[in-house]
């Protein structure tokens, strides 16, 4: 990535991240963030000059439209299979050199912020901030916390097998157990904790709907991240997982896909917000055969998959912040704009927008991100074209986008 000279940005349209519409601007970009969007004309015309005289760039982008970085608030880098199974069983090396790779195309294809929920530690993220890798924004959750026997779990029935590594989850049981585990993360500089609050897809021998760990070990974990001024972010589908973990004080509910409305409720009564994933269970259904998924994982699969959409809504309609977020495994990485593209085509274009940008803002407590206003990271993404008339623009050629992070272009 090139050094961040001063930039700015002339002859698009530019979308803030939160109106309804791209209006005609000049983004200047100095010292890594946004100093100024100005109507095209005299102000302009003098904010080029001034980044010209400091040996900066401009970057030419009539009939283009800047849009915010978009962020991708629930990614997993250390997903280097589709079985969790076989990431623990792999050298952390091997692992973190992938996650390196995802995350370079991530940035590639727009996403200038990721939230880690299962994985990542203290060293990819100074690797990527000393410039050793390139990739987005990192924020990390360190290993997801898993109860015994459940999502995080990766021994079979009746097999003795130890999942000792714990590159994506760790299983920890115990109010004591699991503070020390908190604190442990944020020691490593977690940005925030995962929690695995209910079956999921992947994991074959938990039932999807049960709740997981007891209100006093959910409690436990809210306390302690509440304490360091962050939040727990808890993978759970069903209305009782849902209610059960947001009664403990979880603020960021991963996937949902089966809410319901008195639980929608509920969350928006708390000041809860979801992170749909709508994408991952589309792309496992049409690939996952293919990748070995296991006939139990492909029936949750069906199941979550139905109900994913109306989930959304319900969310909506209760004035639920909704989120984005991918989710993808292994060779799935690739489907990160397939994504973005289902989220928009269930929530508009404008709404998917932002909720891949300011909404996804808001959940990581990070105002400085998914807006273009003066203040914020200079993490843009410009596209060829109106993406609220051609969402697909969104998606096509990489040739299409330029992508530019903390002033940079990438």
């Amino acid at each position: 990535m090139s050094p961040a000279v001063p930039l700015v940005v002339v002859g698009a349209d530019v979308w803030d991240g939160e109106s309804d519409s791209a209006v005609p601007a000049t983004v200047v970009c100095e010292s890594g963030r946004v100093t100024g969007v100005v109507d095209p004309g005299n102000a302009s015309d003098a904010a080029v000059a001034r980044v010209r005289e400091a040996g900066g760039r401009v970057l030419e982008a009539g009939g283009r439209t800047v849009l915010p970085g978009l962020i991708d608030a629930h990614c997993h880098a250390y997903a280097a299979a589709l079985s969790p199974r076989d990431i623990e069983s792999w050298p952390l090396s091997y692992v973190a050199l992938g996650a390196a790779r995802r995350l370079e195309a991530a940035l590639a294809r727009g996403f200038t912020t990721v939230r880690d929920v299962a994985g990542g530690d203290a060293g990819l993220a100074r690797a990527l901030q000393e410039g050793l890798v390139v990739g987005p924004r990192y924020l990390y959750t360190g290993a997801a916390l898993s109860q015994t026997g459940g999502h995080g779990e990766v021994r079979g029935r009746g097999e003795e097998l130890c999942g000792c590594n714990s590159h994506l989850c760790e299983v920890v049981d115990g109010v004591d157990a699991l503070r020390r585990a908190v604190r442990e993360r944020f020691h490593d500089g977690a940005h925030a904790i995962k929690v695995m609050a209910s079956g999921g897809v992947v994991s074959e021998t938990d039932p999807i709907r049960v709740p997981q760990y007891s209100s006093e070990e959910l409690r436990a974990v809210v306390d302690e991240a509440a304490r360091r001024g962050s939040y727990v972010a808890a993978h759970a589908y069903s209305p009782e997982a849902i209610a059960h973990a947001v009664d403990a004080g979880v603020r960021s509910i991963e996937h949902g896909n089966l809410l319901d409305a008195a639980t929608a409720s509920l969350m928006a009564e708390r000041g809860a917000v979801l992170v749909a994933t709508l994408g991952c269970y589309e792309a496992m259904a049409r690939r996952g055969a293919d990748l070995g998924m296991s006939a139990v994982s492909q029936a949750k699969n069906t199941e979550v998959l139905a109900a994913g959409r109306d989930a959304v809504a319900l969310a909506q309609a209760a004035g639920v912040p909704v989120g984005f977020g991918s989710d993808l495994m292994g060779p799935l990485e690739d489907e990160q704009l397939s994504c973005l593209r289902l989220q928009l085509d269930v929530l508009g274009p404008l709404q998917g927008l932002r909720s891949a940008t300011s909404v996804n803002a808001e959940i990581l407590q990070r105002p400085d991100l998914g807006r273009v206003r003066e203040g914020s990271a200079a993490d843009l993404l410009v596209v060829d074209g109106d993406p609220f008339a051609r969402p697909d623009v969104l998606w096509g050629p990489p040739s299409g986008r330029t992508v530019v992070l903390s002033g940079a272009v990438a």
